[in-house]
């Protein structure tokens, strides 16, 4: 439960919350459970704050600083987290559904099922996360850096993902159904068994990517770089390989079948 003196002090304005800080940088400070909706702490400092359970709903946290904060099962649905600095923070089963979270920091973060469904992540950093089991279903993470995240099992149906880094990413088992992965790249990604179907990957770069056993039914793969790329046992039925590039491959297995094969089409 928050402490009273801690949860006083934060809501007596920034310049009292910054000075006390400051002079008690190596105090633990607790505002768990603590009811923040609707609350203006932009540009706070909330470095490893436990914040467990806290209600921060709509709340306003433009480049509020929560490096190694624990925000487990808080409530930030709606929040405006632009530019904030989550990294290392712990967020998991935490709802920041309709979040906005561009240019955010979140390396190193934890999200193991949390709820980021319809959140604008454009541009953030959320490189080495442990992202297990999270819903960004209908999330935009258009060129957000996803290098070396972990994303097994996590929902990225009809998410936004254009352009975004997923450099060495495991999405293995990972639902992305519909999503959009236009210009991503996907360098030695692991999509064991992942589902694609009806997903966007014109343009995608797929070199030496693990589609093992992956579900690309009706994917369109227009002008993707697959060079190298493990498709063992896939399910490319009605599948677009227009211009894509299958050099190398591992084809053991694959199901082409409707499947409208590669055709020379000038593809850089």
């Amino acid at each position: 439960m928050a402490n009273r003196e801690h949860l006083a002090l934060l809501q007596s304005g920034a310049v009292t919350w910054t000075e006390w800080r400051k002079q008690n940088s190596q105090l633990e400070i607790d505002l768990s459970t603590a009811n923040l909706q609707g609350e203006n702490f932009r540009g706070a400092n909330l470095q490893g704050v436990n914040l467990t359970k806290v209600n921060l709903a709509h709340a306003l946290l433009v480049r509020t600083n929560f490096n190694g904060a624990n925000l487990s099962s808080a409530n930030l649905h709606q929040a405006k987290l632009i530019e904030a600095n989550l990294s290392e923070a712990n967020l998991s089963i935490a709802n920041l559904s309709n979040a906005t979270l561009t240019q955010a920091d979140l390396n190193q973060v934890n999200l193991i099922g949390a709820d980021l469904s319809e959140a604008n992540l454009r541009g953030a950093v959320i490189t080495d996360a442990n992202l297990i089991g999270t819903d960004f279903r209908n999330a935009n993470l258009k060129d957000a850096d996803l290098a070396a995240a972990k994303l097994i099992r996590s929902n990225l149906c009809f998410a936004n993902l254009i352009g975004a880094n997923l450099i060495t990413t495991d999405l293995s088992e990972a639902n992305l159904y519909e999503a959009e992965l236009m210009q991503t790249y996907l360098y030695q990604a692991n999509l064991y068994k992942a589902n694609l179907m009806n997903s966007h990957l014109g343009s995608s770069y797929l070199f030496r990517a693990n589609l093992s056993e992956a579900n690309l039914t009706n994917a369109d793969l227009t002008c993707a770089n697959l060079k190298n790329a493990n498709l063992a046992g896939a399910n490319l039925t009605g599948a677009n390989l227009r211009g894509a590039n299958l050099t190398g491959a591992n084809l053991k297995g694959t199901n082409f079948q409707d499947a409208i094969m590669p055709v020379y089409l000038g593809c850089d």
